[in-house]
């Protein structure tokens, strides 16, 4: 028992290096975690009382538990059993299979992340592509919520920049956990999205498993009042315009709603560009109907680096400008009438939201336009008679002025080549007519009907 062993080199080092990975994991890994985590823990307990609706202890679970807690949910293991004998699969087969769902949904909430650097990024990037206003809003109304009221914001969907946009200007009061479709599954994008705290939803599947592990993460969101930011159209506008609600995730909250032990508060929430980047892949989508979107990672970086070539130049501007309006809050609590039709409830809440869309010079100047070519005078007198039929909390105009804000809008679709001068009259060329109506249908639905 006591006689030296000769090992070879390669091996003795191969033994030391398994004895240190067995030390750190059994006892330098698990005290280093509950070190870092007892400091998370008192940061966000300070960040806490900064903010307006604190940080719910859900968003702070660690992913692997809440995708345990998932798997496990009664409602997700009849969906497994019922999934095994409906396709005739093993059961352990179908809860790998909710697994899987459950991974690709869950996110892994960072307040680090969240507030270190997203929240940075976001007022960065929003700044720096966009003069970004603040529309309609009512600090009383947001402030009078129920502290501990669920609050979902409901959202028209212009742009991706939606996302930053929001959480630029929500970031002294909130965290927001999107519902982020497809086009962000992509690494290293997703694990930076998931980090934020946003949940991945497969807008078109028809797969019951994954519907019933989707429906019990948001309903288990919106129990422990968890604050949402949902796009009730679906997905972007294709042509400007908004869009008929979906019922998805409104039907699954309504479906596991008990407002005795916590209301639910939606909060409209409407944006608007001067200049929506994604415009032209969007127009093209809906021209070609073609399943998806005709911009690849390439064409991306493509654009990315272009502008930021400019901005090296010194011949960069910025698009105009972006706004965000927030609408008067809706607690189904108080308005229990509605609270289990989701129909009507997804009805009400998007014609809030088209209520407050922000009004700004281009799709001012688009919808003028769009009532025929017209000279600098005649395009004026229209610009005026439109305001005149505006709510005027809703309307953004530079300096205040709608001499300066003609001329900002038009400028702006001139350089794109989407409006001629033709001898002191601007023309709209056919071959641009459906940008110009892209940004005109924008607030099309805040005129009266012609006729």
């Amino acid at each position: 028992m006591t006689h030296p062993v000769t090992l070879p080199l390669w091996l003795f080092v191969l033994i030391l290096l398994f004895a240190a990975v067995t030390f750190a994991s059994h006892f330098l890994f698990p005290s280093v975690r509950w070190f870092f985590r007892r400091r998370m823990e008192r940061a966000v307990a300070r960040l806490n009382t900064r903010l307006q609706r604190p940080i719910q202890p859900f968003k702070m679970l660690r992913r692997y538990d809440l995708i345990q807690r998932l798997c496990y949910d009664p409602d997700v293991t009849q969906a497994i059993v019922d999934y095994a004998r409906d396709t005739g699969v093993r059961e352990d087969v179908a809860f790998e299979k909710a697994r899987r769902y459950a991974r690709e949904i869950v996110p892994s909430f960072s307040a680090f992340a969240y507030f270190g650097w997203g929240v940075r990024a976001a007022r960065l990037l929003s700044n720096a592509l966009y003069r970004v206003r603040l529309g309609h809003h009512d600090p009383r109304e947001l402030a009078g919520v129920d502290p501990d009221a669920t609050v979902i914001f409901i959202m028209n969907h212009r742009s991706n920049m939606d996302y930053v946009l929001v959480t630029h200007l929500a970031a002294d009061r909130t965290t927001l956990s999107y519902a982020v479709g497809e086009w962000a599954q992509v690494w290293p994008l997703s694990r930076l999205i998931r980090s934020l705290g946003a949940y991945f939803i497969r807008r078109n599947s028809r797969d019951g498993l994954y519907r019933m592990v989707l429906r019990r993460y948001v309903q288990m969101a919106a129990a422990a009042g968890v604050t949402q930011a949902i796009f009730p159209e679906g997905g972007l506008s294709l042509d400007g315009a908004l869009r008929q609600p979906k019922l998805g995730l409104i039907s699954y909250i309504l479906e596991d709603l008990d407002m005795e032990a916590r209301d639910v508060v939606f909060v409209p929430v409407a944006l608007n560009y001067d200049r929506v980047l994604e415009d032209n892949v969007l127009i093209a989508k809906l021209s070609s109907g073609a399943d998806r979107f005709g911009a690849s990672i390439t064409h991306i970086l493509t654009a990315v680096f272009k502008q930021l070539w400019l901005r090296l130049t010194g011949r960069f501007h910025r698009f105009g400008y972006a706004a965000v309006s927030f609408g008067k809050p809706l607690s189904l609590r108080e308005n229990s009438g509605i609270a289990r039709d989701p129909e009507a409830l997804s009805h009400t809440l998007m014609d809030r939201v088209a209520e407050i869309v922000p009004v700004l010079p281009v799709p001012l100047v688009a919808h003028v336009l769009m009532q025929g070519p017209a000279s600098k005078v005649v395009l004026a007198e229209r610009f005026e008679a439109a305001l005149g039929t505006l709510a005027p909390s809703h309307v953004h105009l530079p300096r205040n002025d709608p001499a300066y804000a003609l001329d900002f809008g038009l400028r702006a679709l001139m350089q794109r080549g989407a409006v001629i001068d033709q001898t002191g009259t601007y023309v709209i060329p056919h071959e641009t007519r459906t940008i110009v109506t892209f940004y005109a249908n924008s607030i099309a639905h805040l005129f009266p009907p012609k006729g």
